[in-house]
């Protein structure tokens, strides 16, 4: 287990749901990747890199709801400006199993 935080670092994590509009392979990252648009609501669409190419492909990524860390500083990823992080569970694989809303939710809404 890493480090305790309190409830102060936990409220500064401002974790937003959105949905996928566009995905695409992202050709000049070094491991397999895609490129993701997310729709978060008032935030507008931020972009996004993704190494989650083991579970899942382009089209089924259109129109899936997904919760993505909005507030870490950008990151330049080869040819590509990523926004947000996209969260996931990491398997002992190191495949990635995209953590999702139960039930449809606003694009936007935060957890807490």
């Amino acid at each position: 287990m890493k480090d305790k935080i309190n409830w102060e670092d936990f409220e500064k994590i401002d974790i937003r749901a959105g949905t996928i509009l566009e995905a695409k392979p992202f050709e000049k990252a070094k491991n397999p990747s895609y490129q993701l648009w997310i729709d978060l609501g008032e935030l507008g669409i931020l972009k996004s890199s993704a190494q989650i190419t083991h579970r899942y492909n382009c089209e089924d990524l259109i129109d899936k709801q997904i919760m993505a860390v909005v507030n870490f500083p950008e990151k330049q990823i080869a040819n590509f400006m990523s926004e947000c992080l996209i969260l996931g569970i990491i398997g002992t694989n190191k495949e990635v199993t995209l953590i999702e809303p139960e039930q449809k939710v606003a694009n936007g809404l935060r957890i807490g």
